[in-house]
Formats: structure tokens, sequence, C-alpha cells
């Protein structure tokens, strides 16, 4: 009986070459209809029932009451100098953050590849591969890798888990050149282009603030045998990126873990610009000075291939992070600093829109995810809000060659 699922899996697989003629980042429209969950509340007397209820509309009443509380608690702003220390040692407060709380605070993101199945290189040379091994091993891996993929037949504009395994595989020629990044020497000559980590890679991912691995490892155990794969992660806290490179799945032939300021324009990345075919951008851009942000996202999108997809999930407004926060602690507008000096600042749909479309991307998917968390112990109904966002490279056709593609589909 097994066998049997198995071989309709694999031949649900085969049967999609629509889906696979290119990899998953020129796929953005094909997600579910409810890509964020689909258990919704219908009846208010079970709300105690679960943990977390999707699509949850705010009334009237309820979002006045949260713009309420937003206006107390920003009415008493942190004075300047104060503002100006959180910002010029922000690595200094997430360095002690992680040595604090090391890979313990947050759960692995499982939920990744069913939110962005872009993170997926599923293009024909991924397909070949999977067809060159053997069915014992398809047999093993092909529910963990392919039950993360959808072959729906007509493509929608619109619409957390601990688990690590592996072991290190030593360091790639690549990826012990690398290590001079951290020198002064290397900073002061430009970045060879040549050979760099990843650059045998036909699929490259960039994750940045990748913390203690939440996002990275579980992208790493479902692509372990992929070899044309390789992600790159970076964090401005030297701390998170050893909690990265010193876990027993960090490998160093699929993935460089690197420290890096995205702030600092000026810093090289370890590889050249338009070479990335994913940027992911989670619960990060949050974190930086809104006035530095766009400056961030600019720098971003020269990183990625024409085509290429930055993929984004922050807090929404007046998500409950935002109204739990007390007077004295609002630096700005709808940004805050927590105790432990680290910051947040809550975003709506519209400003994602207007940042990444001046970065010269194009918009793809860009929602807000509201949700219910309910304490059911203590009997506490919870609202969250995400912003959730595609946003793609665009290929840059000149109208001639548009129309040369145009010409060759009729006549195909």
């Amino acid at each position: 009986q097994v066998l049997i699922r198995m071989n309709v899996i694999w031949r649900n697989y085969i049967s999609c070459p629509r889906i696979r003629k290119v990899p998953h980042r020129y796929q953005s429209g094909c997600h579910p209809v409810a890509p964020l969950g689909s258990r919704i509340l219908t009846d208010p007397t079970k709300v105690f029932e679960h943990n977390m209820w999707d699509h949850m509309q705010w009334s009237k009443e309820e979002e006045e009451a949260a713009r309420k509380i937003v206006e107390e608690n920003s009415a008493v702003r942190v004075l300047s100098e104060e503002q100006v220390k959180y910002e010029s040692e922000a690595s200094k407060y997430w360095d002690t953050f992680y040595k604090i709380h090391k890979n313990k605070f947050f759960k692995d993101r499982n939920w990744l590849l069913r939110e962005f199945p872009e993170i997926l290189p599923v293009g024909q040379k991924t397909e070949e591969k999977v067809k060159e091994l053997s069915w014992n091993h398809v047999k093993i891996n092909t529910e963990s890798f392919f039950s993360k993929m959808h072959c729906p037949t007509m493509p929608e504009e619109k619409n957390h888990y601990k688990e690590s395994s592996g072991s290190s595989d030593g360091q790639s020629k690549a990826g012990s050149d690398f290590s001079k990044l951290d020198s002064e020497e290397y900073r002061e000559r430009p970045l060879k282009t040549e050979l760099f980590p990843g650059s045998n890679a036909a699929f490259r991912i960039l994750e940045v603030g990748c913390g203690a691995g939440n996002s990275v490892f579980p992208i790493l155990n479902t692509l372990q045998n992929v070899p044309e794969f390789f992600l790159y992660c970076c964090d401005f806290a030297s701390g998170a990126v050893e909690l990265v490179k010193s876990h027993a799945s960090y490998r160093a032939s699929q993935c460089c873990a690197f420290v890096h300021d995205v702030c600092d324009h000026g810093l090289p990345y370890p590889f050249p610009d338009g070479t990335l075919d994913v940027i992911l951008l989670v619960f990060v851009l949050s974190s930086i000075h809104p006035d530095r942000m766009q400056g961030v996202i600019n720098r971003l999108s020269k990183l990625l291939k024409p085509g290429g997809m930055l993929l984004f999930r922050d807090y929404g407004r007046y998500d409950k992070t935002q109204l739990r926060f007390k007077r004295g602690h609002c630096l700005s507008e709808n940004f805050y600093v927590r105790g432990d000096g680290t910051r947040a600042y809550f975003f709506t749909k519209g400003e994602v829109h207007n940042m990444f479309c001046k970065a010269g991307l194009d918009e793809k998917q860009n929602l807000v995810d509201r949700r219910l968390q309910v304490n059911r112990k203590k009997k506490v109904k919870m609202h969250r809000v995400w912003v959730q966002g595609k946003f793609q490279k665009p290929l840059h056709l000149t109208q001639k060659s548009s129309n040369l593609v145009f010409s060759v589909l009729s006549h195909g």
C-alpha cells in the first residue's frame, strides 16, 4: 500500500511538465487559493478549540480599538540620544540576544516551503537529477521533498517544529576562500567573480538575517540531495553566524554563512551582483531603522538575477506585538524598541508595495495575513497580523525580443 501511494506521488510529480519548464521563481502566481492556512472560525463559540484561526476579519470596532492603543503607547518617544545608541549599537544588542538564547528562542520555520515554494529549484536539471535517483531513495525522500510542491491546473494571481539531521561535509575550496572576507586585506581588494562560494551552483538563495538558522536548516535538510542548489545566509550578529556554522546540519558544500550588515552598502558580498535566484527577507526588515529600509531593498534587488524573486514576511500594523508595547518604548511612528534593545517596525501593505516597487521589482503577491491566536488555558485571544509579499526582478525584454517571443509562441 505504501509503494502504491509513493508510486502515485511519483507519477503526479512527473506529470507536471508545465510547471517544471522553468524554476519556481517564475511561478509566483501558482499557489493555493488559501495560501496561509484554511482553518476558518465560523462558530465563535468554538474559538478555544484550536490554538490558531486563519483569515480573520477585523470589525471596525476592533481596528479602532487597536488604533487607540497604538496612539497611547506611542505618545511618549524615546529620547534622541538613546535612539542614536540603539541605532549605532544594533549589532551588539542582537549579539547579546543570541549569547543568551542561542538557538532555543525561535522554532524552525518548517512552514517556509509551504508559503514560499519558489525556494525549491524545480527546473529541468533537478528533474533529470531526481530521475537518476534509485527507487529506494525516491521512496524515502519523495514525500518530504515533492509533497511540498503543488501542480495547479490554473495559476492564481492572488490568492512553528524542531528537526535537524545530517553532518558537516568539511570546507570546500570556495568555502575556505571565503573565510578571507573577515580580513581587512580582503575588504580592500575587489571580489573575484571567477571563483566564489556556490559558483558552480545553478540555483542560489540568500537569506538575510539568518539568526540561529531557523530557516537555513529546514531548507538545507530539504535540498540536501540537490547538488545544483546553494544557500547563502548572513547576519550582522557574529554570534548568530557562529551558531549556524557550528550546527550539525551545516554543510560548506551547500551553504555559506557570513557576517554582514545589509545597511552598509560598501561591504562586499561573497558573490557577484545578479547571481541570486531567491532572496529571503523574513522578519528582518522590521528591525532596521525606517530611514534605511529603502536603501537595503535597493541594494538587495541588485543581487537578483533577472526573473529572481525576493520573498518577504514581517510584522503587520496592529499585530499583538505592537499593541503590547508600553509607553516610552516608541522610537518613531510604528517603530519601537524592546527591553533588550532590539527594535521592531510594523508595516502596512501599502508601505511594502511602495518600497519594493521603488527598488524596481514587480509585485507578484502582497497580502495581509490576519490570524487569531488563542491561549486555551488562559482563555485569551490575540490578533496576529503579518504582511507577506513576493517581488520579482523584471526580465527587461526589449520590444523587439518580446515580439520575437510572441511570434515563436503563436507559431509553436
